[in-house]
């Protein structure tokens, strides 16, 4: 009973070294080992596959035919796992291939100047990006990076990194504003229209506003109830009412005179923008270097280009 055992690389190197210099005592020169080793190697080979690769005399080593057969597919092999050795070397130290996000659906629009300069650094990184206020699974669905604000999952599969803390304001168009008059006071929010966010647990999510020296949650009645992020934003931009939104969301619709800040005095600390990362071997070059693209965007204050 012959046992089948896998050719090993080592042995299908010797034999292609053998082949290529038609000599076992060159080829081990090559390979930096004995001529001994060289030839028990090839005996391995010959001995799995059933047949004899050369023909040995005293002056001179040729392959048989199948040796000839067998060598094709043995350099084949090797020159492929050349290339790959090449390929990944080269993504570990050059950003190299795609890298896919999930990013909230309004705030990670603010994100798409700093990825386009990116990839004008990086031009062998591919983004995929997928922008849903819907919480997603990075292991299961497959993300390299999903950017999150608030509250996480408690799941351990998960490498967790903070990239900013926002802030809450309540804004409405310049039109809204001019039409139902200023806000002056929290009390006064109440004769308003609200543009309220229904949360992915189907919960209205009420406002955290500050009122004199305290921080409270209101739920004003709204005139208008959305469960997408952006949404959120151009419904406020098109004068349905007064929504509260994060400051970085804002601030290019305040710069473009869309909106405008109401009561800022009420503003408060929002919730921390964080980066969930898959578990696993060290994070690649291309997966790292979009996590830094963000996390160094997002350090400056809002408002602030990155030019």
């Amino acid at each position: 009973m012959i046992e089948h055992t896998d050719a090993s690389i080592p042995d299908i190197a010797a034999f292609a070294a053998v082949a290529q210099t038609g000599s076992f005592t060159r080829a081990a020169e090559g390979l930096g080992t004995s001529k001994s080793n060289v030839g028990k190697a090839v005996q391995r080979l010959e001995s799995r596959l059933g047949t004899r690769l050369f023909q040995r005399t005293t002056r001179a080593v040729r392959l048989t035919e199948d040796g000839e057969t067998y060598l094709l597919a043995a350099q084949a092999a090797l020159d492929g796992l050349r290339e790959a050795e090449q390929a990944l070397a080269a993504r570990r130290a050059e950003p190299i291939g795609r890298v896919r996000l999930n990013l909230p659906a309004g705030f990670g629009r603010l994100l798409l100047p700093a990825l386009a300069s990116l990839r004008q650094r990086y031009p062998k990184i591919t983004l995929e990006m997928l922008l849903t206020d819907r919480m997603s699974d990075p292991v299961g669905e497959g993300w390299d990076i999903v950017v999150r604000i608030g509250e996480l999952p408690q799941d351990g599969d998960m490498t967790v990194r903070k990239l900013c803390a926002l802030r809450f304001g309540l804004y409405a168009s310049p039109e809204y504003l001019a039409r139902r008059g200023a806000v002056t006071t929290v009390g006064d929010l109440s004769a308003h229209e609200a543009i309220i966010f229904r949360g992915s647990s189907g919960q209205l999510r009420p406002w955290t506003v500050q009122d004199g020296g305290l921080v409270r949650d209101i739920l004003p009645t709204p005139a208008l109830v959305l469960s997408d992020g952006q949404v959120l934003v151009e419904a406020a931009v098109n004068g349905f009412g007064i929504t509260q939104i994060i400051d970085r969301v804002a601030q290019p619709y305040v710069e473009a005179g869309r909106l405008r800040p109401v009561l800022p005095s009420a503003d408060v600390d929002g919730p921390p923008v964080h980066a969930l990362i898959p578990l696993g071997q060290r994070m690649a070059a291309k997966t790292r270097t979009v996590l830094t693209c963000l996390a160094e965007s997002l350090r400056r204050p809002a408002g602030q280009s990155g030019h």
